[in-house]
This record gives C-alpha cells, structure tokens and sequence, in this order.
C-alpha cells in the first residue's frame, strides 16, 4: 500500500510539473543559475567557479545550464549584470517617492557595495583584466551598471546637475562607496563607514543645497 501511496505521489508531482508552463521552468532555471553563479563568485573567486560548479549549486545539469548560457562568460557577466538590476530595483523600493533625507540615501548607496554583488564584480574584474575575451564584455557592463547606478543617485538625492560641479559631487560620493566596499572585504568597516556616511551626507547637503 505503502508503495502505491508514493508511487502516487510521483505521478502527481509529476503532473504538476507538467502543468507548468515550459517558459515558466525555463525562466526559473536561468534564474537559479544567475544566483548560483554570483554566489559561487563572490565565494570562490574566478578560479574556482566553473559552469559544472554553479550547475550544481543551482540543482541543474551542465547541459540545462550550457542551454542558458553557452560560455563561462556568457554565465558570469549575466549573473553579475541581472544582481546589479535587482538591487537597482530594491533601492528604488527603498524610496517610492523618488528624492528623500540625503543620509538615509548614502547609506543606502553605501549598501550597494558591501554585499556580495560588490564582492562577485570585484573577482569578475580581476578576471577581465588578465583575460582579453572578459575584458570588453565587463568593462560594457560595468559602464552600463555605472551610469544607472548615477541616475539613481541623481534622482534620490534631488541633485541639480546643470549646476557646475554637482555632478562630479555625485560621483565621488559614487566612488568614495567603491572604496568602503574594498576596504570592508577585509574587515568589518560599519563603525568607520557609519561616520564616513554621515560626513558625506553633511558635505552634499552644503553642496546640493
């Protein structure tokens, strides 16, 4: 009986499975792919992050994951670029009503670089400046990431860039969170970062007006 039971249940999960629209799966294995393949990269580094390792991290066959993505390269530049969209979004969610109080914006910038789509893209770039077939294809996607990641900032902090100077102001703040997210890849930086935030933001209230 037992047996029958959970033969049963095969069938029916089965089923199921059938049910679902093909398009559906095929997005949700490319989806686990993106993130299996960040989290091994921020992980693993380059090195160790090979198409056999994320496909299993992510549950799939190296075939279902080569389908997807036929290169390396084409894996890693994807994960990192759809990352770098999906925290666009969740900043935006942070503020729905566009402009907000200008710490809570650097902060939030902050945020941006010291989790692990900052510590994937780092190991992408050190991949792409050793290797010639990466280095056009990052540098594309981080010029791309770059410019998005400014006009969020633009509009969050309410800055007026036909004022001379203010858009080089956005980008230091741009660069200076770079540079807090290197220096926290070593070592848990929130204490300095913390003060470094609220100095920023008392710098771009003087500058932004």
């Amino acid at each position: 009986m037992g047996a029958v039971t959970t033969a049963g249940a095969r069938d029916e999960r089965a089923d199921r499975a059938e049910r679902i629209p093909k398009q559906d799966r095929s997005r949700a294995t490319r989806q686990r792919l993106l993130e299996a393949a960040v989290a091994c990269l921020a992980e693993h580094g380059w090195a160790g992050s090979t198409v056999s390792v994320v496909a299993e991290r992510a549950g799939v066959s190296r075939g279902a994951a080569q389908h997807h993505f036929p290169t390396r390269e084409d894996l890693f530049t994807a994960a990192v670029e759809y990352v770098a969209e999906e925290r666009s979004t969740a900043l935006r969610a942070l503020f729905p009503e566009g402009a907000a109080e200008r710490q809570a914006v650097v902060a939030a910038l902050v945020d941006l670089y010291t989790g692990p789509l900052f510590r994937a893209a780092l190991h992408l770039w050190v991949a792409a400046s050793n290797e010639e077939h990466l280095r056009p294809r990052v540098t594309e996607l981080e010029a791309r990431v770059g410019r998005d990641t400014h006009r969020i900032a633009v509009e969050l902090l309410g800055a007026d860039e036909s004022v001379p100077g203010v858009r080089e102001t956005v980008q230091g703040l741009l660069d200076m969170a770079r540079g807090l997210g290197l220096a926290n890849l070593l070592t848990d930086d929130k204490a300095r970062r913390q003060r470094v935030v609220a100095q920023w933001a008392g710098l771009l209230e003087e500058t932004l007006g």
